[in-house]
């Protein structure tokens, strides 16, 4: 726990109680493992709201509670305990002199909340009437004032009686023979119970006038109130106007020297172009020098760009790797990204037109609360999601997604230096994460045997076939072959965990991508996705971990860090840095960049071994030739907000096509209804599926236990043997040793026969 004495340096400088806003540093209880931990609170308008930081009060609220219905208790000496609602606040301050300041300021905020509570009535007859139950709740309010006024008036009247008595007993003791010094002291009593009288009556009176004032000023009140609200709505209204108009801008900016550079018909203004991006992009950096994280092979290092001097061997060394291949078509268009090459090539190319968008996503609202509050601690593919959650694409055409960027394995299978075709394979990685900045949204999960066919030969010369392999855990295999020199293949297991502030996707499995003239074999593994603000706040989502990308053939290897977002580190939000080094560990590029904007190489010169780091760390210094750029993500289509944020590919993974398998992703019935609007239609039959899928496994269970009684009966031998999927099979990998499915054929050969027959009725 943190040191007491901080929280209490920090708290003395709140404002005082009774003020509109209190700050300061308290101790809140987490759970059994951490106990307490230091939060930053702020009381203001009747809310109690907590952050880990001050610096967190610009963008994440980490829970916050209305003391209008809250009850506050004190356990001890430093101890403040709030409910409200069912959700409980066990919180401590660093002394009871602290804890006073607390309870008094949070005493007083909830007095106030509940007068504000109790004000709002409409006070102008051109308004909206107030509802029956407010006009109520104000008419019980006004009752308890008179009520309790009355009180006062019959305190004051037996104030009044007994006074009377009490200088009637004075007079009288007056009149009695006593010492000239005692009559003195019941004349001063006398007096001082004449005043008390009069005090008295002064207070009911006072009394009265504000029970008066109230009642002619509430109306009043309550219409600044409803001017203040309105003020707010304005202002958040205008803001999010600004935002929409910013992210806009940014586009166009993105955009301007994209067009220039890709224009066939001016090469002079394509040169200047693409001079221009390449300066621009450069001008991103803060300075000369540009630390990067740690990588295993070493705690840390840094980039530093080659001076004038070494600019004379960049025409020699260049972007060659160690294998000594030569720098060809890598140079040639260094300055600009891959995809938009092939952009201008697709152009020209006579080939069907794909749609450019899908309706647009209806405006429903629906309590996220009441259905994730039961789902804790589970399996996403476990839990009954209604499609208002969903994005119309199942996960097979969000795998299929990956090959967005498939110009770059295109352009790496022309390499002849490995190592350069490492940096280009490690771009690909990374360029697979793009879509998922803004698609918060959940992919249908596949029902079983369900395929997803993506053919792009006339286009881009590769066809796709995805397959859910398994239900329980969900897994899908993949196979992508390209007439242009490559194959991918991979199965993907999805494991999900709901924490309740946010959902880890942990994808396990290994991708394959194979060459065939150099016969290179890369292998990786994907990162895990963190969706985050499940409950309360703007959902948004961040990749964390390392990826590995191994040369089976010659032993290079790429090592992919992506940061973490973390409220005190000054890096580029969604940073990736990387080193691609040999066989024998030695270093000869440096990636870096983000996964959702774009990935620069840079051949490493020279290194050497620099000063420790902040913790104590050996740093390794790298110079470098300036970097070039490997990947940029495209734009995302116009009203992509109002598409579920697709990009330009994922509007065309839905599209109807002739001659698909009758199992394909675009023949499902409630995916279909989801994206054509009809939401209520979509649910009835997304439970369809999934009662009919399940009734088929219990039938493939019962099955399975009658021929295991049977062979228990019999001896005879044989196993049953359970779902096999359709066009997959599973394998032992020579090159990882673990098993997983691969493609076996037959499923293009089934489609120009348009024969189906072997397929199951899914849908």
């Amino acid at each position: 726990m943190s040191d007491p004495g901080k929280g209490s340096s920090a708290s003395a400088a709140a404002p005082a109680p009774g003020s509109d806003t209190y700050k300061g540093w308290l101790f809140k209880w987490t759970n059994y493992l951490k106990g307490y931990q230091r939060r930053w609170f702020v009381l203001s308008n009747g809310l109690l709201s907590y952050y880990r930081t001050q610096a967190e009060m610009a963008h994440t609220c980490r829970g916050t509670i209305n003391l209008a219905t809250a009850h506050i208790d004190t356990e001890d000496a430093c101890n403040i305990v709030l409910s409200s609602g069912g959700r409980t606040y066990h919180l401590k301050a660093s002394t009871e002199v602290e804890r006073q300041r607390w309870v008094t300021a949070l005493e007083l905020a909830k007095a106030k909340a509940i007068r504000m509570m109790n004000d709002q009535s409409d006070d102008s007859g051109e308004e909206e009437p107030t509802s029956q139950s407010d006009r109520s709740e104000l008419q019980g309010t006004l009752k308890i004032l008179v009520s309790k006024l009355d009180d006062l008036s019959t305190c004051n009247d037996l104030i009044a009686k007994h006074g009377a008595a009490l200088q009637r007993s004075l007079s009288e003791l007056e009149g009695l023979k006593v010492p000239v010094e005692g009559g003195e002291k019941i004349k001063a009593v006398n007096e001082r119970a004449t005043l008390f009288r009069i005090t008295s009556n002064a207070m009911i009176n006072a009394c009265r006038d504000f029970l008066d004032l109230a009642e002619t000023h509430s109306r009043r009140w309550q219409r600044a109130l409803q001017y203040e609200r309105e003020q707010r709505t304005h202002l958040e209204e205008t803001i999010e106007q600004l935002a929409k108009q910013h992210n806009s801008l940014e586009r166009a900016w993105r955009e301007a020297p994209t067009l220039v550079s890709t224009t066939p018909s001016a090469p002079t203004a394509n040169k200047g172009g693409s001079e221009r991006l390449h300066k621009e992009e450069a001008s991103d950096e803060d300075g000369d020098t540009e630390y990067f994280d740690a990588m295993e092979d070493s705690p840390a290092f840094i980039t530093v760009t080659a001076t004038e001097n070494t600019q004379q061997r960049r025409s020699q060394s260049n972007l060659s790797g160690a294998s000594g291949g030569q720098p060809n078509d890598w140079n040639q268009d260094n300055n600009m990204s891959p995809g938009h090459k092939d952009v201008s090539a697709k152009e020209l190319q006579p080939c069907r037109q794909r749609r450019t968008r899908v309706p647009d996503k209806p405006n429903y609202s629906l309590n996220l609360w009441s259905i994730m509050k039961n789902c804790i601690g589970k399996e996403l593919s476990k839990i009954p999601m209604p499609v208002n959650f969903n994005e119309p694409l199942s996960m097979l055409q969000r795998l299929s997604e990956d090959l967005e960027y498939h110009e770059l394995l295109d352009k790496a299978a022309r390499c002849d230096s490995s190592l350069e075709q490492m940096c280009l394979v490690a771009a690909f990685s990374v360029s697979s994460y793009s879509t998922t900045i803004h698609r918060t949204a959940k992919p249908f999960n596949p029902l079983l045997g369900e395929t997803y066919e993506l053919d792009r030969r006339e286009e881009f010369g590769y066809r796709s076939l995805c397959e859910q392999v398994s239900h329980h855990p969900p897994a899908a295999a993949h196979h992508v072959i390209s007439q242009r020199g490559w194959t991918l293949w991979q199965e993907i297991t999805i494991a999900s965990k709901f924490r309740g502030k946010y959902l880890s996707i942990m994808p396990l499995g290994a991708i394959h991508l194979h060459f065939h003239s150099s016969g290179n074999h890369y292998v990786w593994r994907k990162v895990t996705s963190t969706v985050h603000n499940i409950i309360v706040g703007k959902l948004w989502i961040d990749q964390s971990g390392d990826i590995e990308i191994v040369n089976q053939r010659t032993k290079e290897t790429c090592q992919l860090k992506f940061s973490p977002y973390s409220y005190f580190s000054r890096d580029v939000p969604r940073k990736v840095t990387g080193v691609v080094a040999d066989s024998g560990g030695q270093a000869h590029y440096v990636l870096s960049g983000t996964w959702d904007d774009k990935i620069e190489s840079a051949k490493i010169l020279q290194s050497s071994r620099g000063g420790s780091g902040s913790e104590g760390k050996q740093k390794t210094v790298y110079q470098t030739l300036s970097p070039k750029l490997l990947w940029k993500k495209y734009p995302l289509p116009d009203n992509a907000e109002n598409m579920y944020f697709f990009s330009a590919l994922a509007l065309t993974l839905n599209e109807q096509e002739d001659a698909v398998g009758v199992t394909d992703s675009r023949l499902r019935p409630d995916q279909r209804l989801m994206e054509d609007g009809r939401w209520d239609e979509a649910n009835s039959e997304k439970q369809r599926l999934e009662e009919k899928q399940r009734a088929v496994r219990r039938r493939r269970e019962a099955d399975a236990s009658d021929a295991l009684d049977e062979e228990c009966e019999y001896d005879s031998g044989k196993e049953y043997e359970g779902y096999q999927p359709l066009w997959f099979h599973q394998r032992r990998d020579s090159v990882t040793g673990e098993t997983n499915f691969v493609y076996k054929g037959g499923y293009w050969e089934a489609k120009e026969r348009q024969d189906w027959s072997m397929c199951s009725n899914i849908f």
